[in-house]
This record gives C-alpha cells, sequence and structure tokens, in this order.
C-alpha cells in the first residue's frame, strides 16, 4: 500500500482543483472560483449544457481508434465547453471538464490548432449480453495497489475510518462527528483531496424561507495510477443514475477498473458507489424531492490535501462558516413558545406541524431522541416536508452501515455544544477571511 507522499508522486494531475494552485492564477481566475463557492454568481439565467458537452464528446470517440480522429473530437469538445462557460461557471462538472481536456490533449499529443468538426455519430459497437461482464478474479482484483485495504504498509496499522453525511434542510456530519445545521443556500464544496471531489447544491425548499435542501450532487473521482480512469457521478432531484456519467459502471478500462463501481440498490431512490483502491464508500438517496450523502473515508485519505490546499471551505472537513450555521436550542426555545398553528415557519405551525405534532411524527422512526431526532423536528416546523422524516432516518441508517464506532452513532446536543466551545484563540481568522473573500469577490463580480 502506497503511502500519501509515495501515491502523489505516480498520481497524474487530474480533476479539477477546487482551491488548489497550479501556478499563480489570473485576477478572473481567482473570481470564478471564489465565485462557485459564495455564490455571487448563484446560476445563470440559461441552463448549464455541460453535461450535452460531456455526453457528445463520448458518442464520438466511443469507436474511435485513430488518434486524429480523436483529437479533432477533443477539439470539438473544448469549443464546446467553452461555449458554455457564462452558464456553468459554477459547475463543478464544468471545471472537471476544463482540466480534463488539457490532460487528455498532452496524453494524446493533440494540438489546440486543427479541425473542430462537430462529433459525428458513429456506429455503436454490438451490445454485451446480459449480463454484465463476467467479474472474474483477475477482472475484479487487478493491482493490489487497487486495494486499499489489501495493500497496508508493512508493519502499519489498520486504517482509522471516518464518516460524514449530509441531508435534510441541510444538517451536516463532519469527519470529526461535528453536527451542524446551516443555511449554505447554492453551491458548495464537501470533500476536495487528492482523489475526489464533491459538490453540492442546495435550493430553497419553501420561497421566501431559509430553509434548503440538497437537489444537486456532483462527485468526480480523479484517475489513479493503473486503477481507475477520471469519473464524474451527477445526481439531481428526479435523476439519480445508476452509471457515471460516460455510462460507465466501473473504472473504465484500466487493469483494476472494478475497484471502482456504481451499485444502483433502488432504482431512482439509492446508489451506492464503492471506491475500493482509497477505501471508500458513498451512498447517495433521494428522498422525496431531496439528496441526501453519506461517505465513509480513511482518515489518510480525508488528510491528502494537496499542497498548498486552502481547506476552510469544505464542509465535510471543517463544517459551515460560522455565520452560516442555525443552533437547535434557539430555534427549539422559539418553537416551544410558538404552540398554536399559523405562527410563522419559525414557530411551530409550518403547514399544520406544531412542536408537539412534529416530535410526535419524528419519534415514529427515531425513537433516540439524538440530533438525528432533533433534526428531524427541526426540518418539519421549518417545511413542514414530511419526507424529511425519512431523509434523517435514512441518514442514521447510513450511519450505523458507514461509521466505524458502534458508540458514535448517536450524537447528543451536549456533543455539539462541546464541539462549539472549542479554543477560541484562533475563532477570529476563520471568520474573518471569509469577510476578506467576500469583498474581494464582490470587487471582482463588478469587473467581471
Amino acid at each position: 500500500m502506497h503511502s500519501p507522499r509515495e501515491r502523489s508522486k505516480v498520481l497524474p494531475r487530474a480533476g479539477w482543483m477546487v482551491m488548489g494552485v497550479r501556478g499563480r492564477p489570473s485576477a478572473l481566475e481567482v473570481c470564478r472560483v471564489l465565485a462557485v463557492f459564495l455564490l455571487l454568481f448563484p446560476g445563470a439565467s440559461r441552463p448549464c449544457k455541460i453535461l450535452r458537452c460531456n455526453s457528445e464528446f463520448w458518442a464520438s470517440t466511443s469507436s474511435s481508434g485513430q488518434e486524429e480522429e480523436f483529437c479533432t473530437a477533443l477539439r470539438a469538445y473544448n469549443g464546446c465547453v467553452r461555449r458554455t462557460a457564462r452558464t456553468c461557471r459554477g459547475d463543478l462538472a464544468y471545471h472537471s471538464a476544463q482540466h480534463g481536456i488539457e490532460d487528455l490533449m498532452s496524453q494524446h499529443n493533440c494540438s489546440k490548432e486543427g479541425p473542430t468538426s462537430p462529433p459525428r455519430a458513429r456506429t455503436p459497437p454490438p451490445p454485451l449480453p446480459p449480463p454484465l461482464q463476467p467479474d472474474t478474479q483477475e477482472r475484479s482484483d487487478g493491482p493490489e495497489a487497487c486495494h486499499y485495504e489489501r495493500s497496508p504498509p508493512r508493519g502499519a496499522a489498520q486504517p482509522n475510518y471516518t464518516h460524514c453525511g449530509f441531508f435534510g434542510d441541510p444538517h451536516l456530519r463532519t469527519f470529526g462527528d461535528d453536527f451542524q445545521t446551516c443555511k449554505v443556500e447554492g453551491a458548495w464544496p464537501l470533500i476536495h483531496n487528492r482523489y475526489l471531489s464533491v459538490q453540492v447544491t442546495n435550493t430553497p425548499v419553501v420561497p421566501g424561507s431559509l430553509a434548503t435542501a440538497p437537489s444537486k450532487l456532483t462527485i468526480i473521482f480523479k484517475n489513479f495510477q493503473e486503477c481507475v480512469d477520471q469519473k464524474m457521478y451527477h445526481a439531481e432531484t428526479d435523476e439519480l443514475p445508476s452509471a457515471f456519467a460516460d455510462g460507465s459502471k466501473n473504472g473504465g478500462e484500466r487493469h483494476g477498473a472494478n475497484a471502482l463501481r456504481v451499485v444502483e440498490q433502488v432504482p431512482g431512490q439509492h446508489v451506492v458507489i464503492q471506491a475500493r483502491y482509497i477505501g471508500t464508500t458513498v451512498v447517495v438517496r433521494q428522498v422525496g424531492r431531496y439528496l441526501t450523502f453519506a461517505v465513509r473515508m480513511p482518515e489518510e485519505v480525508v488528510n491528502s490535501v494537496e499542497e498548498g490546499d486552502d481547506q476552510d471551505l469544505y464542509l465535510c472537513l471543517h463544517g459551515c462558516p460560522a455565520n452560516q450555521r442555525i443552533h437547535f436550542r434557539d430555534f427549539r426555545a422559539r418553537a416551544a413558545e410558538a404552540q398554536g398553528p399559523g405562527r410563522g415557519r419559525s414557530g411551530a405551525g409550518a403547514h399544520g406541524f406544531t412542536y408537539q405534532s412534529a416530535r410526535a411524527k419524528c419519534k415514529e422512526r427515531l425513537p433516540v431522541e439524538d440530533l438525528y431526532f432533533q433534526s428531524c423536528v427541526f426540518d418539519l416546523l421549518s417545511s413542514g416536508d414530511i419526507n424529511f422524516t425519512m431523509a434523517a432516518y435514512y441518514a442514521f441508517e447510513d450511519v450505523k452501515m458507514l461509521h466505524s464506532n458502534s458508540k458514535m452513532y448517536h450524537l447528543f446536543e451536549k456533543d455539539a455544544f462541546k464541539s462549539r466551545a472549542a479554543p477560541r484563540d484562533g475563532g477570529s481568522a476563520p471568520l474573518l477571511g471569509v469577510l476578506a473573500v467576500l469583498f474581494w469577490t464582490q470587487r471582482c463580480a463588478l469587473r467581471l
């Protein structure tokens, strides 16, 4: 098993570096990256068409063995991606495509100048007979480096696994078991390290309310040694695919491709992505109109940060910014005072739920009054959407499946307050950093 340092030596540059450093970025590039995270450009009036560019490119190259034709299709792909810049600048798939094109041009010695004819439809190869290709020992296992748990360094201890979850209105359980309720409307990064990047987009549940919930999720698995090609998984409301964006269900054509697999548990409702080469399991669900996210990941992978990469804004690692958090205690006090219906969304009467009736409903699925129970009550009072009861329930079920410490399944409010009462000496620095970023992003926005 390679250590993170050893892996970094052989890991080809791939994927989108959310806040990483590639030399010295221009002012325009800095503005675009800041805009993604702080949502000064929450979305253009026209929808982002990056997935169409991706599908056209994959269709045009699926059966091509000619380098010249591949380069022509790649230049056409580059042109298509450039035309989406105004509508896709806040989309993770757009940034991944930009850097993916750069890598492919370098690998195949493609010139940026040359024919850029539109991708042509090609005769698809004969379909594979059902079921899928046999999952033989040779194909399934691949090199030892493609199986994280089978290739530990000699004498090394077993890996320590951590968990992060994101669900509901929305609620976040960080890798450090800090439980938070956040506002975070728009696109936010959940995870970013050497091996994968995850971005979530939250949309308002009720017009005019602070209540938001996850409606889009994009996961980029970066290419890794002889194991997997770069793969993207994109899900949104009413579209929970059973495959990666290119239509494949594994890591591509490399020898250890099955070290990365998409497994559909319940069509349109529950998908599990197994990335065995980094010891990681991702669970994505659609509950009602919104998505939930859960991941199990070794600490070594969590901490495999790109050199110079600022991780402060990645939610699973450091939580939501302080000015984006909502505290249960304050909300519950206001809700308990407003027992009658029709007292506003901050009280207890949103869509017919009182504080007591919300508690009773959540108790049906979550008998222990931990923070998952409290999040369920919060969501019913904030939105009135009964599906949030199941979102909290499944989030807790995923914890039981993914968390390595059974004593940490339940988190209680006292645990959250302990975390919140962490040393304050450096507490003002992150807040000042956020304020500074906001200030400079606003200036950049004016120039754009």
